[in-house]
């Protein structure tokens, strides 16, 4: 069993991949963690195959487009480490802070970054903040959660929690971040954000059209729904 397993969600990124399975290997080997594994889980459009051979990472493929969610779902099953955890692969949160996410792991089922405590930086649109803040406040106020940032890609995850909650997880989307989050909150495990340092990258920032935010905000809004459905009035609802 590895101490740790990072997994890489991969979805039409082309050459930054490769990057940051660089740029991790050289975190790794900084801190002195040796028996670790890197995983990439792609979608469709990019060919992982030669940074098997050339870096020694793990290599999951699928033909269709998963979405977020069961993507990672998938990854995680084939993790073999005591803690796993994942980070976007356009290192928005500067990859220092991943340090941090390793040690916060041997200690919390679940630990999370988090752009908006106490000690985090933030760089990104108007729009993007006012509608993350917005979301995050909502969880707050319909969940009765302590949650600042639910969808930092930026995340790691007991064993226990991997093996024993993940497979309950129904959210496919890019609100799988926040069922997880929440699961983990209302079945009683250890939750821990931490501050980092985060930079939205051009190609994002250049994303967020008004069709794409109201998208965005429709799918996370009908997800927030749901759990509460599911938490504060106890129905029988899959999230």
């Amino acid at each position: 069993m590895y101490d740790f397993s990072l997994i890489l969600p991969a979805y039409k990124e082309g050459a930054r991949l490769e990057r940051c399975v660089k740029e991790v290997k050289k975190r790794f080997k900084m801190y002195g963690l040796k028996n670790y594994e890197v995983i990439i889980a792609e979608d469709i459009s990019w060919d992982g195959k030669p940074l098997v051979r050339k870096y020694g990472v793990k290599y999951i493929h699928s033909d269709k487009k998963q979405g977020r969610g069961r993507a990672l779902r998938n990854a995680f099953a084939t993790a073999s480490g005591k803690r796993v955890g994942f980070i976007d692969v356009d290192m928005a949160t500067r990859m220092d802070f991943l340090q941090d996410l390793i040690k916060y792991s041997k200690k919390y089922d679940v630990v999370t970054g988090s752009r908006y405590i106490p000690g985090a930086e933030l760089e990104r649109p108007f729009l993007r903040k006012f509608f993350s803040k917005g979301y995050n406040f909502l969880i707050q106020l319909l969940l009765g959660v302590e949650l600042h940032d639910s969808q930092c890609g930026f995340k790691a995850f007991s064993k226990e929690f991997v093996r024993k909650e993940m497979p309950k997880i129904e959210e496919k989307s890019w609100a799988w971040d926040a069922a997880v989050l929440i699961h983990a909150m209302k079945t009683g495990y250890t939750v821990k954000e931490f501050p980092i340092v985060w930079r939205e990258k051009k190609e994002r920032a250049h994303s967020a059209s008004w069709n794409r935010l109201f998208n965005d905000v429709k799918l996370h809004g009908i997800v927030v729904m749901k759990m509460f459905l599911k938490w504060r009035l106890k129905l029988p609802i899959e999230v």
